[in-house]
Parts: C-alpha cells; structure tokens; sequence
C-alpha cells in the first residue's frame, strides 16, 4: 500500500485534505501528520513516506527549505494558497501542487498522477526548489499585494467575489463563510490564512471567528458593561467584539 503524511499547520485544511484522499484513494495510508517544517522533517525520517503533502507556509522550517531536505526521498505535493511566481515555478517542475481551497476535481487529477509517478523514483527539484525559494524571498518583500478577489462554490458553479463586497467573514467547522450585502458563500481558506492575505488597513480581525471590512463599518457600540459590538451598513448582523481586538477599535 502506498504511504502518505501530511504537514500542514492548520487542522481543519489539514482535515479537509484527509478526509478528501480517503475517498479518492482509499489504498492510499496516512502515516503521519506534522504541525510544522521541523515536525515534518522529523515525521518523513521517521515514517519513510511514499509521499509527502506539504504546505509551503510553515512555521518553524518553511515547506520550501523542508522539500529541500526530503525532495530525494519522498514524491512531493505542494499545498498553496494563489501565488503566481509559486504556479509559475510549478507549472516547470515534475512536481504537482494543490490551490487552497482544495477543489476535489484538482486533488483528483494529483492522485492519478501520483500513481503513475510512485512507480519510478521521485525526480530531482533542486531548479524548482531555488525557483521558489527565490519567489519566497520576493514575497517577503512585499512584491505581492493583498487578497483582491475570491472564488467560492455556489451549487456545481464557481463564483468570483471582489474583496471589497464583503461584510464579514465568519469561521465555522471546515468553512469560512463570506458575507456580501448580496448573499453568502462558503469556501474553505481558514481565518488565519485570510488574516495574512487580506489588507490589514481595510480588514479587521474581532473576534477569534470573525473579520470585518471597514468600509461596510456603520458604527460601534460599547454597553456598560464594555462589551463592543460592530453595527453594519444596510445588514442586520451584529458582531461581537472580544476583549482582545478591542483595542484599536478604542483609537477610532
């Protein structure tokens, strides 16, 4: 049976991905799953996978400088959120890479190309790997802006959301739910993925479930108790405050 581990830092993408390959490849063994880049090095000495699912942001060790340690030894499957320069870098390498959220359709295509690859060695990276490794260093530069668009299911469809129309968002189990003055939607990037992606100036965390746009921002309230509650612009939804994000609301 061919073998598997997952090194990814958020459980429910971590999950997601799980539960996913269950179903697509039910002879496929997850052997191992990792919290971050040290943990996944350790975990593929370990346990010799045939395979290694790895998100390129990890802490501790990035997927990048973790793949240039197992590349030889395992067939790698990246796992990223959109970055060109990464689908650029990806799309020479005979290696294959997964966009969050996962589309099943996607991960499909993967485990059958995976299959054919687990019948030879896994291939050199060493061009991939500095390609991205490069791209990386851009990003800490900040050559990439924030999140302007999301793509998100409606029924058998794809739909394209412009950031700017969003309320809110609203972690739940597996989904994050993207609120527009138009409807809501689900799609499967966590809170903290979004956190990183968004514009900071514009989207405010406020509580451990909830971001908010400023722009649809009507008023704050604040009770005597402290308890601060967000009022939205032509929407009826209230948003909690916790006593963490309060702070900055407090400046305005």
């Amino acid at each position: 049976m061919p073998t598997a581990v997952l090194i990814e830092d958020e459980a429910l993408p971590r999950a997601d991905l799980r539960e996913q390959l269950e179903r697509l490849w039910p002879e496929l063994e997850i052997v191992g799953e990792a919290e971050d880049g040290l943990q996944g090095l350790a975990l593929v000495s370990a346990r010799r996978p045939d395979i290694a699912f790895v998100d390129i942001r990890l802490p501790g060790m990035s997927g990048i400088e973790l793949a240039q340690g197992i590349s030889r030894h395992v067939h790698l499957v990246f796992v990223t959120a959109l970055d060109q320069h990464a689908l650029a870098a990806f799309e020479q390498g005979a290696v294959d890479y997964l966009l969050k959220p996962l589309q099943p359709a996607r991960l499909a295509q993967t485990v059958q190309r995976l299959r054919q690859r687990l019948q030879q060695a896994p291939p050199d990276l060493g061009g991939l790997l500095r390609a991205l490794q490069a791209g990386a260093a851009g990003t800490d530069t900040g050559t990439t802006g924030p999140l302007r668009w999301l793509q998100v299911g409606q029924g058998d469809q794809l739909r394209l959301i412009t950031v700017g129309d969003v309320l809110f968002f609203r972690a739940e189990t597996k989904y994050t739910q993207v609120v527009t003055g138009g409807g809501s939607w689900w799609v499967r990037l966590s809170l903290k993925e979004l956190v990183e992606r968004l514009d900071g100036q514009q989207f405010w965390q406020v509580h451990r479930n909830a971001i908010v746009n400023l722009a649809h921002v009507d008023w704050v309230e604040r009770n005597a108790l402290g308890h601060m509650t967000v009022h939205l612009k032509n929407h009826p939804e209230r948003l909690g405050i916790s006593q963490s994000f309060q702070a900055r609301f407090k400046q305005m």
